[in-house]
């Protein structure tokens, strides 16, 4: 009589734990798995990360010492990096360039963009495709043309030729143009026609209707245009390498890829610390931005 009435106990936890069992399977086949996936992915993405910060506390800095996780914390690399190098001259030149670079780059390229959306000019078509067709090639393939080019300019105007950033500064102007109009041209073209006319019934010129109604309204693409215009520009390296040679002439990239290029084992640790440095303008400017681009991101979800 026990056995015949333990036998549904028994037969009940089992029916009830296979419910349990199978609920935990959907769950893992339907969800779990994405889980699993993007903590693999996170691993994946600080490995190399954690490894920088590192060697760049790591005492001994060299490459053959550095661990994962560092046995020893120091701020030597630092003290070394700014004291043995001219980091300080490559961080100032770097923000400048960038920032100038950047700003005037989405400036004239929202013009640009506004005028080809908004106007209907002889020569609009070609410019378009003018555009596009020179955005195929790199900026670098023309780059014997441009060394011979300001070979002559640094003899006739030495402030804007070779180790300056101002020579350098129109070199990036000429390659980012051309892409960010072309984007820019896309989001104009967004905006209903309905704003221009209205505005301009009401006796507001091309000027104003620019500045006032459709600057405010691109926003998103403008920082998005900016970000990708600073990040390119601060991690620029094949250009700023020919056309900077002068210690305090250089960027960061050029300055930073000097310290490994030769002695890569023994200056590892100032390297890791230098790239540290480096990504703290890039973080900021995309911490200032980040509101923009999420906007710019929801609004274009909308419109589609």
């Amino acid at each position: 009589m026990t056995s015949i009435a333990e036998t549904p106990a028994a037969g009940n936890r089992r029916v009830g734990r296979n419910p349990a069992r199978r609920s935990r399977r959907r769950w893992f086949a339907q969800v779990g798995w994405r889980h699993v996936v993007g903590v693999l992915a996170v691993a994946f993405s600080l490995f190399p990360i954690l490894f920088v910060i590192s060697a760049a506390f790591n005492p001994l800095g060299t490459l053959s010492s550095t661990e994962l996780l560092p046995t020893g914390m120091s701020l030597e690399n630092f003290t070394n990096l700014f004291d043995n190098t001219a980091f300080g001259h490559w961080f100032l030149n770097s923000l400048l360039l960038a920032g100038v670079a950047s700003f005037a780059s989405i400036f004239l390229s929202s013009l640009a963009a506004y005028a080809f959306s908004r106007m209907r000019f002889a020569g609009r078509r070609v410019g378009l495709l003018a555009l596009l067709l020179i955005q195929m090639f790199p900026q670098f393939l023309a780059i014997v043309a441009i060394f011979l080019i300001f070979t002559t300019l640094t003899d006739l105007y030495p402030s804007i030729g070779f180790n300056t950033p101002w020579g350098l500064f129109l070199l990036y102007m000429g390659g980012a143009l051309g892409a960010n109009t072309w984007l820019m041209k896309g989001f104009f073209d967004t905006l209903p026609k309905e704003l221009d006319e209205s505005a301009t019934m009401d006796g507001a010129s091309h000027v104003q209707i620019f500045f006032r109604i459709m600057l405010p309204l691109v926003a998103p693409i403008l920082a998005v245009t900016g970000l990708l215009a600073f990040i390119g520009s601060i991690n620029e390296f094949i250009i700023a390498n020919v056309f900077l040679t002068e210690p305090e002439a250089k960027t960061l990239a050029v300055g930073m890829y000097g310290l490994v290029a030769g002695e890569r084992n023994n200056n590892f640790g100032m390297f890791a610390a230098g790239t540290l440095l480096t990504a703290i303008p890039t973080v900021l400017v995309f911490q200032l931005l980040q509101r923009y681009i999420v906007s710019g991101l929801t609004s274009g979800a909308v419109k589609g």
